[in-house]
């Protein structure tokens, strides 16, 4: 066993790929992955990488430690106690001297095999290379983690616009220069798909490459149903931290969209003569009011948000990379006169039914339209109220550019 260092390395050497195993309880398989990982050397050498291996026992309880303590060129790290999948991935990056991160298991699911291949696109730029599993290699997965995997990789795509195919895997290859803007990261096992999902919204360049997969003998310590759940809510509040808009907007136009065709069904019966109502009726104006302004006010506070995101997380060096919008160019641009036109059809639709009952309309006849004039002029003024404020957000997260352009001609 080699000595390590215990506090974080901020720059490491150019030709070194330091490969971090997280073991808890890996007394079986440990000497055969790390047997494994050894055995790569030359393939690495011939692409011009060192190995650097370092195995974190995260608090284990049987063998693990003893048996790596045995390899007089293997770093052991200890955590007591147990302190989680990710952190011990976090503990072996912080002691690894290589400019160039790997991880992977340690029960001998993923190839160490695959490592130079991983390798050779990092070394020709990429910020996280992962080993995909879902790629068209030969794959030994179950199907429940299959069907999972299917739905995150998917969702990180609906969510940052970019393909996604493995957001879970637990093999990758990483430009220790990208740790800053990959971190924070969480300590448990959805870490690596809160890494796929800051990757992809931080404009870092992820590459996935086709890679065998076996699954492990003996009881996972993956939980579908917790870690799915987990793994469900790291990646919505990730995006979330980039772009509200995508998240909040897409369930506000759906619900909006939802709320409207009910209500062009209402007001359709009510041209073809069906002035009252039943219950279905009733459920369904109740439904179309409901869906209708919940759905624009999500809209709304997405765009918001995005503002506040970019007026707090804006990257200097990628300027738009926070808070892009869900329509191109931005919908809010037009809310000041899309509010008018509303609160102006609203106070018509109202005031003509104001007339129509004054001079002898049955009420029958007239509260539909003087529900929608009520909605469409509450509508028009959140869509003034909502332009204002993000006009208000959006000059001050152009303040420091403009600060800079008038102060160009003194300097």
């Amino acid at each position: 066993m080699v000595d390590v260092q215990t506090e974080c390395v901020q720059v490491g050497s150019e030709a070194l790929l330091s490969v971090v195993i997280p073991a808890y309880n890996e007394e079986d398989g440990i000497a055969a992955i790390v047997e494994r990982v050894l055995a790569v050397k030359p393939a690495l050498a011939e692409i011009g990488l060192g190995l650097e291996l370092l195995v974190v026992d995260d608090g284990s309880s049987d063998r693990t430690a003893e048996i790596v303590q045995h390899y007089e060129d293997v770093g052991l790290l200890q955590h007591k106690p147990n302190k989680g999948y990710g952190a011990a991935i976090k503990t072996g990056f912080c002691a690894g001297k290589g400019e160039f991160l790997a991880f992977l298991d340690a029960d001998g699911t993923y190839p160490p095999e695959s490592l130079p291949d991983l390798c050779r696109e990092a070394l020709q730029g990429a910020d996280v290379v992962v080993g995909s599993r879902r790629s068209g290699a030969e794959s030994h997965m179950p199907f429940v983690r299959k069907l999972g995997n299917f739905l995150w990789a998917n969702l990180v795509t609906l969510l940052s616009g970019q393909r996604v195919v493995d957001p879970a895997s637990g093999m990758r290859v990483v430009r220790r220069e990208a740790l800053a803007r990959l971190y924070p990261l969480p300590d448990g096992l959805n870490f690596t798909p809160v890494m796929s999902t800051r990757t992809v919204h931080e404009g870092l360049k992820l590459v996935e490459i086709p890679m065998p997969y076996e699954e492990r003998s003996g009881r996972s310590k993956l939980s579908v149903v917790e870690d799915g759940l987990r793994f469900l809510r790291t990646i919505l509040w990730t995006a979330l931290y980039y772009n509200p808009a995508r998240i909040l907007g897409g369930i506000g136009v759906t619900l909006f969209g939802a709320g409207l065709l009910i209500g062009l069904v209402i007001v359709g019966m009510r041209l073809f003569g069906v002035t009252r109502l039943g219950p279905v009726g009733v459920t369904g104006t109740f439904a179309a009011v409901v869906l209708g302004v919940a759905g624009f006010d999500l809209f709304a506070l997405g765009a918001t948000f995005n503002y506040l995101v970019a007026l707090f997380h804006e990257d200097p060096v990628q300027p738009g990379l926070f808070g892009r919008p869900i329509f191109d160019p931005p919908l809010d641009q037009h809310f000041w006169w899309m509010g008018l036109l509303a609160s102006a059809a609203g106070f018509v639709v109202g005031l003509v039914s104001l007339i129509l009952g004054l001079n002898g309309w049955a009420i029958e006849r007239l509260w539909l339209y003087m529900l929608g004039g009520t909605m469409l002029l509450l509508l028009g003024v959140q869509l003034f109220v909502f332009w204002v404020i993000m006009r208000v957000l959006e000059e001050l997260s152009r303040r420091d550019v403009m600060i800079q352009a008038d102060l160009e001609p003194l300097a």
